[in-house]
């Protein structure tokens, strides 16, 4: 992009530290042959996979599982125009893994909203897209306060 525009491409390894900075991200998906998006808390894995801890009976799980999702998240700020998206498409699987859970309960997400029984939702980074808006203290030419 022009930097004149006021945005600045991120490449993949600056979006996946981006990403790892804040707890809150919305995960886009399919309900009932239309676009769904849902707020959920995440970590990042070592190898950059979103993971995911929810009720293993809820209709995100059911929805997603082996399924092409994208995953975004950004921090914006309001008042300076500026701030950052970063857009994750792959594929979500539900981890059954015995190994990998036991893992993932000593490392993983803690869900924002238990359940009595919960799973661990992978989501395998193909496809990571961000950019930054470069904001300042100007709009259309006039002064922000600082």
């Amino acid at each position: 992009m022009d930097p004149n525009d006021g945005f600045r491409e991120l490449g993949r390894q600056e979006c996946l530290r981006m990403m790892a900075q804040v707890p809150i991200g919305r995960i886009v998906y399919t309900r009932r042959a239309l676009p769904a998006v849902l707020p959920v808390n995440f970590t990042l894995d070592g190898d950059g996979a979103i993971l995911l801890r929810t009720s293993a009976a809820s209709e995100l799980v059911r929805a997603i599982d082996g399924a092409v999702v994208a995953f975004e998240t950004d921090d914006v700020d309001a008042a300076r125009h500026s701030g950052w998206s970063v857009v994750v498409t792959g594929t979500a699987t539900v981890v059954t893994d015995p190994d990998e859970r036991g893992r993932l309960a000593r490392t993983g997400p803690v869900s924002w909203v238990p359940a009595p029984q919960e799973v661990y939702v992978r989501i395998d980074p193909e496809l990571v897209t961000g950019r930054e808006l470069i904001g300042g203290r100007t709009l259309y030419g006039v002064d922000l306060p600082a």
